[in-house]
């Protein structure tokens, strides 16, 4: 019933370029557990990120390139029953912590599904799918991880300590987001997607993520220097170093050949540059932040 396509279109490994926001609020939690620590992260990137990556691509149906898979199988009904199979153990796992933690598991996990179910369809919607995707993805699910990890419930979600830090996360997801539809405008306007990165068009989608990058990186600045962390702003700095250089490379060859450089190749390195650097800068802060070091 489960299919080795089926597996396939969980896409797993994908889950490692949303890590930076689970070491983030990683950062920032008061109560360390271990076995928390675990239930968390079992519970997002094994299950409820894989969930939503495979609910989603059961009714895209996509036949080009996605995140995560260059030549998608294409998808069948077990597909939908085993993402909602993992979308069931995440709430499970959720649910050993608090049920309030579980909760808000659903509340990601129906969102996810709005983005692609035909009865809704956010990615229909360029602006609307943006915001949601950014929000959800950054800030929801830095309040999420930071209340599971932390035995918390809701009441993160109204917490400035906890939300500010959050938004910096979405900032980010803004920018890179429209990046990550680029190389698929002929798939989605064939099936009616209008997604952001089609209206803005190419070279208007690098223009729109330099924009954000930029608003990103000076709300960091601001952050970190406002908690008196030079240090962080400067490790901040040498960790993005990297990826503005590629960015910039990209849309200097993308001004020359739009349709030769807008591709999968080329969004997929993106994304495993700044999902390294921010996961390595992020790790750093959350030792250094938490100092547990100096407690082990």
């Amino acid at each position: 019933m489960f299919s080795l396509s089926s597996w396939k279109h969980l896409r797993i490994p994908f889950s490692f370029y949303l890590l930076p926001v689970f070491i983030f609020a990683l950062a920032f939690t008061p109560n360390h557990n271990p076995e928390r620590m675990l239930l968390v992260f079992l519970s997002l990137h094994l299950f409820l990120y894989p969930s939503s990556n495979g609910y989603n691509s059961y009714f895209d149906k996509d036949e080009g390139s996605i995140g995560g898979l260059k030549n998608p199988p294409k998808v069948n009904k077990g597909l939908y029953y085993l993402s909602l199979a993992f979308f069931l153990i995440a709430i499970v796992l959720a649910a050993l912590i608090n049920p309030s933690f579980a909760g808000m598991v659903i509340v990601y996990g129906l969102v996810s599904m709005a983005y692609s179910h035909p009865s809704i369809r956010l990615k229909k919607m360029p602006y609307i799918s943006w915001l949601v995707a950014g929000f959800f993805q950054g800030c929801f699910t830095f309040c999420m991880a930071y209340a599971g990890l932390s035995d918390f419930g809701f009441e993160v979600l109204t917490r400035s300590h906890v939300l500010i830090p959050g938004l910096l996360t979405s900032l980010m997801l803004w920018g890179s987001y429209p990046l990550t539809q680029v190389y698929q405008h002929e798939e989605d306007a064939k099936r009616g997607d209008i997604t952001l990165s089609l209206k803005l068009g190419i070279k208007g989608t690098f223009l729109f993520a330099s924009i954000w990058f930029l608003v990103a990186g000076v709300a960091f600045a601001w952050f970190f220097l406002d908690r008196n962390q030079s240090w962080a702003f400067y490790g901040f700095l040498i960790a993005m170093t990297p990826v503005l250089l590629y960015f910039l490379l990209w849309f200097s060859f993308v001004k020359k050949n739009p349709e030769k450089y807008t591709n999968y190749a080329w969004a997929m390195w993106m994304n495993r540059i700044s999902a390294i650097a921010l996961n390595v800068f992020f790790f750093w802060y959350f030792l250094e932040n938490t100092q547990i070091l100096q407690v082990i």
